[in-house]
């Protein structure tokens, strides 16, 4: 093995075997099923398998050993192998053969779903309305402004415009698809929806003074669904006078082409309700898996803490940017390394994001990054601001 191929596989190992171990921890805790857990990460992050079916493949004794040592030489209790690694290890079993059989039973509408609401006016916003609209729902949608409004339909309309150049509809359908979307600066529009999608700003104060409205607003047995990826969904339930009717519905940026959709319950969602739309999820071409109301959900909570290890090696000197980067994907098959996807998400949502796993979970280890912290504090958010870890000026 040459030099560059062994640094790249320990940079591989360091980074990546923390992160299937806390998959294993969140399937033994039961907060995910093995599938969902797998299919989170498969369909929200684009990876070529879910963690667990990476441990399968690696070998459970392998990866238990892998971890043993880890924690040895760093003392990291995320690095200590999970209770059910060790379990799995000594029988000589793997997540295939203990997670026991997949549910076949298909989601179905509990409540009926015709016409759907969806608040805001934003990328994922309009990426939501595009997706209902497609799968043959009328959908009204609440924005401040015309300008908001008109930018919305002009989303849609470039979005459907590329589908037909590539054949995927024609004009007809394409027309179909806006005349079923329609746009509104009042709230009270959404009076008679079966569902409202809400779809703004990551504000738990400006949250729950929607759900207050909405309450007020939408009929009796309306769905309220926020796509929130890091506020409490109890508390919205709890700004109503119908929690069991709150339920979450994270969707993955762009949301016309990504197929995950997060279905977040809280201890009040009702079973009807988690069914419905989960069922709905299905109906508009999403996979779906089930969490509860806990900060990170799936998916982050997998992903940011392995995106904060990342930095943690370049703070200490271990490693460069460059060669993390191309490591992780010569490694793994990661569609991208993770200095480039904390760029993409953007840093300072990254920062936050790790803020509330490691206010939620206690761990020191998720602890934000010193490097994480100081390109926020400068400026340097990535992408959006054409410098983060990466120039793109």
């Amino acid at each position: 093995m040459t030099d560059t191929a062994a640094t790249n596989e320990q940079i591989g190992n360091e980074l990546v075997l923390p992160y299937l171990n806390h998959a294993v921890r969140m399937f033994e805790s039961g907060y995910a099923s093995a599938a969902d857990i797998d299919n989170a990460m498969r369909f929200g992050c684009g990876y070529p398998q879910g963690p667990l079916a990476t441990i399968d493949e690696i070998g459970v004794q392998v990866v238990r050993d892998q971890l043993a040592a880890r924690f040895a030489e760093s003392g990291d209790n995320l690095h200590k192998p999970a209770d059910l690694l060790e379990k799995l290890a000594a029988e000589g079993a793997t997540f295939a053969s203990s997670a026991g059989a997949a549910s076949e039973a298909t989601p179905e509408f509990q409540h009926e779903i015709a016409r759907v609401g969806v608040v805001g006016t934003g990328t994922m916003a309009s990426g939501i309305i595009q997706v209902f609209a497609q799968a043959g729902y009328d959908v009204v949608f609440i924005g401040r402004g015309q300008e908001k409004l008109d930018g919305v339909r002009a989303f849609i309309d470039k979005g459907l415009t590329r589908l037909v150049d590539k054949g995927k509809i024609d004009d007809a359908e394409k027309q179909a698809v806006l005349d079923r979307v329609q746009g509104s600066t009042s709230r009270e529009d959404l009076a008679d929806v079966d569902i409202v999608v809400e779809a703004i700003a990551e504000d738990l104060a400006i949250k729950t003074q929607l759900f207050e409205d909405l309450d007020r607003i939408c009929k009796d047995g309306a769905i309220l669904a926020t796509t929130t990826s890091s506020m409490p969904i109890t508390k919205l339930g709890e700004a109503t006078k119908r929690p069991a009717s709150v339920i979450g519905m994270h969707f993955f940026n762009p949301a016309t082409v990504m197929k995950l959709v997060e279905v977040v319950t809280t201890e009040a969602t009702d079973a009807a309700v988690d069914q419905t739309v989960l069922a709905l999820c299905a109906k508009i071409g999403k996979v779906a898996v089930s969490c509860g109301d806990r900060s990170g959900f799936i998916v982050n909570c997998l992903l940011f803490p392995y995106l904060n290890d990342a930095v943690k090696i370049v703070d200490e000197g271990r490693g460069d940017i460059t060669t993390i980067d191309a490591a992780i994907k010569e490694q793994t098959g990661f569609p991208m390394g993770p200095f480039a996807l904390l760029d993409v998400v953007g840093n300072d949502v990254s920062l936050a994001i790790q803020q509330e796993l490691h206010a939620e979970f206690g761990e020191p280890g998720f602890a934000p990054a010193t490097g994480l912290e100081k390109v926020v504090a400068d400026g340097a958010l990535g992408r959006k601001t054409g410098k983060g870890f990466h120039d793109y000026s």
